[in-house]
């Protein structure tokens, strides 16, 4: 049996009670996978997880770990590697990884994973999943479109075609574009690219509902667009707050303001470290605290070298992270001032659920301010404007109830249960369109 989109598979994985009945060969390409904890890797991780918790047979192409640090984590070699995480087998291709992720050397790094990943053979899969970022591993999904002549590993699969489906994190187009990392005419070709790869595709899933009007702007029929949310995922704070402040060496009588994540380009955390100058300036009980690694933290340590309210902090493990993020007084979402609609901060996710109030600087039309007005957790306030972010600090500072609503709006909205269960049906109705 398999269940039209839009709806759980009876007995599967979305209601908690065991595999479901109608068993698939479904192959997911994406960059990132666990041991990532960050980005988009806990997301695909996740929803790996609950395909196979759904009784259906999964297979994982993916990279060689190595965000938000841009190095390979250490122990990771070959070009290629064989392993199997929580019953999934897994391969990894060996890709480029650059220490300054510029367009072209992104370019490189993307398109060296996509051929490599479509290299790996093996079953015909019924389904295959794209996860974008990368975009262009759309087209290593796009190669298991067509039977190839004289291939044993395709004879016998029946003539049902292989289902395509990309999850979209990020809006490839609109980050060639406001991050500004390539030229307008790249940005333009990225977009027609955009477009013609998720036209040819059976089913997009988008993880923000304002994700939808750019990608049909591209030509992308909305009827094959689906809003699949990221989820909370991670554990409630275990530690007694007042301990892990002491441990953190944050002050009782501080106001700590914690950026937790990746320090990229489209982060735009310059604005944090002059916020945390001005905090000095006023003789401020504010603390600016950047927790996490990427490409630009060098250069953010450099630029604030002399700056007495701000520190920074090496990614905690994972039974370490969730106390963090409880035991600040406000949560901080930074996003560059060309940065408005080509991502939804996966951050918020995690923020809500530690339950303490959220500034963003974000312009109102972004996906971070929608979802902040949704769950009423918080201020926004434009982006490029320290004195305005070190205000909005101390104006969030202790409110509570702000935490409080957020946190519920986590519980409510943002459950795992929900998303996985929408990532089996959504997977199981490309199944039953081809």
């Amino acid at each position: 049996m398999v269940m039209a989109p839009g709806r759980p598979a009876a007995g599967g994985a979305a209601d908690g009670h065991g595999p479901s009945s109608a068993s698939l060969d479904v192959r997911v390409i994406g960059m990132h996978y666990a041991p990532e904890h960050t980005g988009n890797a806990p997301y695909t991780t996740g929803m790996v997880a609950a395909l196979h918790a759904a009784g259906h047979r999964v297979q994982v192409v993916t990279g060689y770990p190595h965000y938000p640090a841009w190095e390979v984590t250490e122990g990771y070699t070959g070009l290629r590697r064989r392993e199997h995480l929580d019953g999934v087998p897994v391969t990894r291709v060996r890709h480029p990884v650059p220490a300054v992720p510029d367009a072209r050397r992104r370019i490189v790094m993307d398109a060296a994973f996509t051929a490599h990943a479509a290299a790996v053979g093996g079953r015909r899969p019924d389904v295959v999943v794209a996860v974008s970022p990368v975009l262009l591993t759309v087209l290593a999904g796009l190669r298991w479109r067509v039977r190839w002549p004289g291939s044993a590993a395709l004879r016998g699969r029946g003539a049902g075609r292989t289902a395509l489906g990309v999850v979209t994190q990020d809006l490839y187009s609109r980050a060639l574009t406001e991050t500004r990392m390539t030229s307008s005419r790249v940005a333009s070709l990225g977009a027609r690219l955009e477009g013609s790869l998720l036209s040819r595709a059976d089913g997009v899933a988008v993880v923000h509902p304002s994700f939808t009007p750019t990608l049909t702007g591209l030509g992308v029929d909305p009827a094959r667009l689906t809003t699949i949310p990221n989820w909370s995922h991670i554990a409630p704070p275990t530690r007694d707050r007042a301990t892990v402040r002491r441990e953190l060496g944050w002050r009782e009588d501080e106001v700590i303001a914690l950026h937790a994540g990746n320090m990229g380009v489209k982060q735009g955390l310059e604005n944090v470290v002059e916020a945390a100058r001005r905090a000095d300036l006023a003789g401020s009980k504010v603390r600016f605290v950047l927790l996490g690694d990427g490409n630009q933290r060098a250069r953010l340590a450099e630029l604030g070298a002399d700056v007495e309210r701000l520190t920074f902090l090496d990614p905690l493990p994972g039974d370490r992270f969730p106390d963090a993020l409880a035991a600040a007084d406000v949560l901080v979402v930074n996003e560059a001032e060309t940065v408005a609609e080509m991502s939804a901060p996966s951050k918020l996710t995690s923020y809500f659920a530690a339950g303490r109030p959220v500034v963003a600087a974000t312009w109102a039309r972004s996906a971070a301010s929608a979802e902040l007005a949704r769950a009423d957790a918080g201020m926004r306030l434009d982006p490029g404007d320290p004195e305005a972010l070190h205000a909005a600090v101390l104006a969030t500072a202790g409110d509570d109830e702000a935490g409080a609503r957020g946190r519920a709006y986590a519980a409510d909205a943002l459950g795992a249960g929900r998303a996985h269960a929408a990532y089996v049906a959504w997977v199981e109705g490309l199944a039953a369109g081809r």
